[in-house]
Parts: C-alpha cells; sequence; structure tokens
C-alpha cells in the first residue's frame, strides 16, 4: 500500500501537497464516483489547510448536510502518515461513534470510492466493556440467574482458561448485548471502582485486549470525549505506575460536537471515592509484614473514613429530577475531611519508610500509593469550597462522592489546547450571537481559528417548525394530549427529545397506558444498547424513538425521522454541575442557561433534516414559548434562515 494517496515530493511543503490532493477529491474524485459537489466542502477544505499547516486549533461551525466530516477525515488520515503517528477522532457519546464506523457511514464511503485502505479502530470506554470479576459477582447472586450464565457461556474459551493464549478475540463489548437495558448492563460493566491493575483477569480481559488493538492503529483511533479526556487526566499517573497511556502518542485531534467537550472535561477531570473502596484497598497492606504504628493508622483512617461518609450522607439532599444530592458544607463536615486528610498524610509518611524495608509488594504499593495521592487531591479541593464541584449518590455499596474542578480551563490549556497540534472542533452548533467567545472562554482558549457554513439545504421547502397550544393548565396530561395527536397525524416516524431522565420515564409510562397509541411501536433510550435502538427505529418506518442523549449525532435520512417532538425546551439540569456555573455567573440566565439551551436546541431540530429528499415538522412543547418572551425571541433568532415557528391554536 502506497503510503500517501498522492505523489509526494519531499521539496514542498507536505500540508500543501494534500491539501491539492483534497481539492482534486472534492472537484473531480468523488463527483465522478456520483457525489455532489459542495461549495461548503470546498470551502473548509482550505480552512483546515490552515490549521494543519500552523498546528493550530480550529473551530469549524459546518451545517447538516456540508459534509464536514469527509473534510476532516481526508486531512486527519494524510497527516497521521506523514507524522507516523494515528489522528485520534473523539465523539460525544459512543452512538457518535457508531455512526461514523458503521458499514455505510463515511470512512466505508471514502474508503470504497478513493481506493483507500483506512486503519480506523475504536478505543470505546471502559465502561462500555464487560467486566468478568462483576459478572462472576452477578452469578454468584444469582440475580437474574439464566441471563448471566447465558453470558457466560458465550464467551470465548480463553476467557476462564489457564493455558497460555495461542491466539484470541475481541468481546465483551456493549454492543454485543443489546437485549439488556441500562441497568442491567451496570450490574456487569466496568466502572470508576473497578481495580483493573491488581486484577487476575487483566490480560483475559475484553477491554484490555481492545486497548492493545487499537493502539496499532496507522491511521485514526475513534473514541468517545469521555475517553480522549480521561486519557489526558491519567497520562502522567499511569506513566508513574509504569503503565502505558490509554491512547498513543497522535498527531492530531478531532471534536467532533465540539461543543460538549466542556461537560466531557468536568467529568473526566473529577474524582470518585467510596469508603468500601478505600477500605478494600487500605486493608491489603494488613495482609503484609508491616510495623504497628503503620497498621495503628490503617485501622483509624477506616474507622474516620466510615464515619466521614456517614456525614456527607446526613449533610446531603435530594435534588428534582437529579440522581444527584447537593451537599451541604458545614463546619463538621469540612473538620470530617480535614481529620481524614491528615491521617491519610500520616499512612503515605509512614509508607515512605516501609518502602524502603521492602516489606511490601512493590506494585502492589505503588497502586495504593496513586490511590492516596487521588483521594488527597480530591479532598484538598473539597477543602477550598470555592473551587470546587461535589455531589453524592446512593449506590448498593454505599455512598459515592464525586468532585471535580470548578474550572477545566488551566487543565485544558496546559494539556490539549497548549500543544502544538492541530486540533479541530467539528458542529453544527458553536457559535452564540455569531461568537465563538463563548465556548473557547469555557474552555481556555485563547487563539484559534474559526468559520461558518450554512447547511445548503432549502429548509423552508423541507421543514415547518410548529408551537401548538396545548393546554398549560393541565401540565403533563396536556402535553400528552397533544403529543399523541401528533404521533396519530404523522403515524410514528418521530424522535421524541427529552431534557431529563424523569420525563423520558414519565412519558413511557403514560404511554403504555394510552389506547391510541397501541399499534405504534415504542423504543426508549435505557431499555437496550442504543445503537441497536436506532437501527430498529431506523427500519421499522412507523416506529418511535425516546431519548435524553441524542439530540445531537443522530443521522437518520428518509421518512422514519419525520416528526422531531421537543417535549421542553433544554435548559440545563439543575445537577451541582450547573448549579456551581449559575453561581459563578453574573447573569446565571443569560450567560449559563440561555446559552446551552439555544446550542442544545440547534441540534435537536438539526435531526429532522438530513438529506435533500426529506421532509417533516419539528414540535416545540416548551412552556416558556408562552409565558417569556424573552425566551420566544431567542428560539426564533435560532431557527434556519427563512423557518417561521408556527403557533397552533
Amino acid at each position: 500500500m502506497e503510503r500517501y494517496p498522492f505523489a509526494y515530493d519531499p521539496s514542498r511543503p507536505f500540508i500543501q501537497q494534500a491539501s491539492d490532493w483534497v481539492a482534486d477529491v472534492f472537484y473531480e474524485l468523488l463527483p465522478e464516483a456520483g457525489f455532489e459537489v459542495r461549495d461548503e466542502q470546498i470551502y473548509m477544505a482550505f480552512q483546515l489547510e490552515k490549521a494543519f499547516a500552523e498546528k493550530k486549533t480550529i473551530f469549524a461551525e459546518a451545517g447538516v448536510g456540508t459534509g464536514k466530516t469527509l473534510v476532516y477525515l481526508l486531512y486527519a488520515v494524510c497527516y497521521a502518515r506523514y507524522t507516523r503517528k494515528p489522528a485520534v477522532i473523539a465523539c460525544a457519546d459512543e452512538s457518535l461513534i457508531e455512526q461514523l464506523v458503521k458499514p455505510e457511514g463515511d470512512i466505508a464511503k471514502l474508503a470504497r470510492h478513493l481506493d483507500l485502505v483506512i486503519d480506523a479502530r475504536l478505543g470505546k470506554s471502559p465502561d462500555q466493556y464487560l467486566c468478568l470479576k462483576k459478572l462472576d459477582q452477578a452469578r454468584i447472586q444469582g440475580d437474574e440467574e439464566m441471563v448471566w450464565e447465558d453470558i457466560a457461556a458465550g464467551l470465548p474459551d480463553f476467557v476462564y482458561s489457564s493455558a497460555p493464549m495461542q491466539t484470541f478475540q475481541a468481546y465483551g463489548d456493549r454492543r454485543d448485548y443489546p437485549q439488556l437495558g441500562d441497568e442491567e448492563w451496570k450490574k456487569i460493566s466496568w466502572d470508576p471502582f473497578q481495580d483493573c491493575f491488581t486484577c487476575d483477569r487483566r490480560h483475559r480481559c475484553g477491554q484490555t485486549l481492545s486497548r492493545d488493538h487499537y493502539r496499532r492503529a496507522a491511521d485514526v483511533i475513534i473514541c468517545s470525549h469521555d475517553y480522549y479526556l480521561e486519557h489526558v487526566w491519567t497520562y502522567d499517573g499511569r506513566k508513574r505506575e509504569g503503565q502505558l497511556p490509554l491512547l498513543p502518542e497522535h498527531s492530531s485531534v478531532v471534536l467532533d460536537e465540539g461543543h460538549l467537550l466542556e461537560s466531557a472535561a468536568m467529568k473526566a477531570l473529577g474524582y470518585k471515592m467510596k469508603h468500601t473502596v478505600f477500605e478494600d484497598l487500605i486493608t491489603r497492606l494488613l495482609q503484609n509484614e508491616i510495623r504497628e504504628s503503620l497498621a495503628v493508622l490503617i485501622d483509624d483512617a477506616i474507622v474516620q473514613s466510615e464515619a466521614m461518609f456517614a456525614l456527607f450522607g446526613r449533610n446531603s439532599r435530594p435534588i428534582p429530577g437529579s440522581d444527584r444530592k447537593e451537599i451541604l458544607l458545614t463546619d463538621e463536615l469540612l473538620g470530617e475531611v480535614h481529620r481524614f486528610r491528615g491521617l491519610l498524610t500520616a499512612i503515605e509518611e509512614e509508607l515512605v519508610f516501609e518502602g524502603e524495608l521492602y516489606t511490601l509488594d512493590e506494585y502492589q504499593l505503588r497502586i495504593v500509593e496513586e490511590h492516596l495521592d487521588m483521594m488527597q487531591q480530591a479532598l484538598m479541593l473539597f477543602e477550598r469550597s470555592e473551587a470546587l464541584i461535589c455531589w453524592v449518590e446512593d449506590s448498593p455499596e454505599g455512598l459515592t462522592l464525586s468532585i471535580m474542578p470548578g474550572t477545566v480551563k488551566d487543565v485544558l490549556k496546559t494539556h490539549v489546547f497548549g500543544l502544538r497540534m492541530p486540533i479541530v472542533f467539528s458542529s453544527a452548533t458553536m457559535s452564540v450571537d455569531g461568537s465563538f467567545r463563548y465556548l473557547a472562554d469555557s474552555l481556555g482558549i485563547e487563539s484559534f481559528l474559526s468559520f461558518s457554513v450554512a447547511s445548503p439545504y432549502a429548509y423552508p421547502e423541507q421543514m415547518e417548525v410548529l408551537a401548538p397550544a396545548w393546554n398549560l393548565a393541565e401540565g403533563f396530561e396536556g402535553k400528552m394530549k397533544e403529543a399523541v395527536r401528533l404521533l396519530q397525524e404523522s403515524g410514528g416516524r418521530a424522535l421524541i427529545l427529552f431534557r431529563t431522565r424523569e420525563e423520558l420515564r414519565q412519558f413511557k409510562q403514560a404511554a403504555k397506558d394510552e389506547p391510541l397509541l397501541a399499534g405504534i411501536p415504542f423504543y426508549f433510550e435505557g431499555d437496550g444498547e442504543i445503537s441497536h435502538l436506532i437501527s430498529s427505529f431506523q427500519r421499522e418506518e412507523e416506529s418511535v424513538l425516546c431519548a435524553v442523549s441524542l439530540w445531537e449525532g443522530l443521522d437518520v435520512p428518509g421518512p422514519s425521522l419525520s416528526n422531531v417532538i421537543i417535549w421542553s425546551l433544554p435548559f440545563p439540569p439543575h445537577d451541582p454541575v450547573f448549579i456551581a456555573k449559575r453561581k459563578a455567573a453574573a447573569d446565571p440566565f443569560n450567560e449559563v442557561d440561555l446559552p446551552y439551551m439555544l446550542l442544545r436546541l440547534r441540534q435537536g431540530i438539526g435531526r429532522l433534516i438530513r438529506s435533500r429528499d426529506d421532509r417533516g415538522i419539528a414540535v416545540l412543547l416548551g412552556e416558556e414559548l408562552r409565558t417569556n418572551p424573552e425566551v420566544k425571541d431567542k428560539v426564533l433568532s435560532v431557527l434556519p434562515e427563512g423557518v417561521e415557528l408556527r403557533e397552533q391554536l
């Protein structure tokens, strides 16, 4: 296979030659294969040339149908081969990854029509893989026994063999278990509290084998935002532990649906703690010959940890519509945290002496030290309460404490945007009132390139946006009546987007009891693996897909998606992350809530028209359209050009 898809001349700048070839692709090669030439693609190609030549960050805002994915793929692949390092394409979630790599997706199109062999491999997040330890626990507990036994029986033979592995295959991907709902999957999938480094199944684990596979990608590694940022966050720590970073050295980064990067960064750069996990980890040291002073400290730390977590439970209150609980900061709670930190510091000092005596296993000691350092970092952040976002969640094993920094600017500036590397933000919606500063400022990006190109579709002819006048006084029941009428009129063929999981659950229950919807197949996010739900929805034309997370990335052209119902305007949730952002803003509604809602609303409406032949309606059921003139004016301003909001009486 030739290294480049064009004749490379070492005497000329590489990016210039790549740009000439990209121009040939769009002006000649793809049109000859039956593709439509799009001016937006040509314009975007020349803009990306500058970003790759100057190794800069660029905001590439390109509307639906502009073919932006093909453009960044061509540059990313060429540059990967030039540098001999793969490009990383980070998508907002797993469903977007599936859209990119499906048999009829953009990578397959380029490979087929340009006669290219593109080595693109998936680097899925750890929670997308089966955990052998948790599967064993589920089987022992006998919960839904036959399901777990069937899954265990379907694993490759080498998983439970003690013989050396001569051959192996990837297994355990979430996609392989479409019959499991999200709650069932959580019982057997990896979670942040699994101690993979000391797991005796580690070298036969599907996640480990998958990681070894994608590391060898020559051209492209495709992962989620979460996974890319976890790589950034754990890079130094994994090297200290003698582990490889999650991703290999790479040449460029493409952030698909890049407007969602901040929330992914805050999640990845956070900490999670449980008393049970700490106790299990720290008691391992007691299995060795250690000095009495360290043993006493360990016992004291376990008692203090239990007391601290109990106090967290008493000093928290539920947040409506969220599984998270807000923590009420008190002097007593801060005192308990400070005492626990003091014990951790004393243990760390004792471990220095133990390490010099060589009485502890070096690898085990390194794991414990790394975990204690993580806890110290988290609790130090907690003691500086003005700089953190925190909450607790209930779980079967006890309370989970989550702590994240209030801002991610500094980390991203140093470890991502401060690197001399082409970074492409790609999305149809990144600017607010024509400016990219809202997004750039939230991520700590000081210098960047940017451009915007509109969608080539004739939106006034292809879509209507409706605001039905349902009975506000009836609340949920009034909205439900309107939704039933709309679904009957469109014969299903609808995507219903909800702001929260609670809204989806309420609708799901009501839909089951509604006789007028009895003949319409419904698919609900959480009832199965998401890509299989999308595939079923697209295949069964008169079905309905109900989701919370598919505001971005869903690409279902054709009559299967002729009706997008926005159940509520997508204002940010009332969870600790946005509570903190609102507290830090001078004008919370206009600085936090409104920009977030408008970006997401544009994305949601964008699910409707995915080709020149698509026709349909987008329905807005948000109460604010009739109660808040300011919100209505802002909503009107983000509708596609030429499309008006038609209010139905």
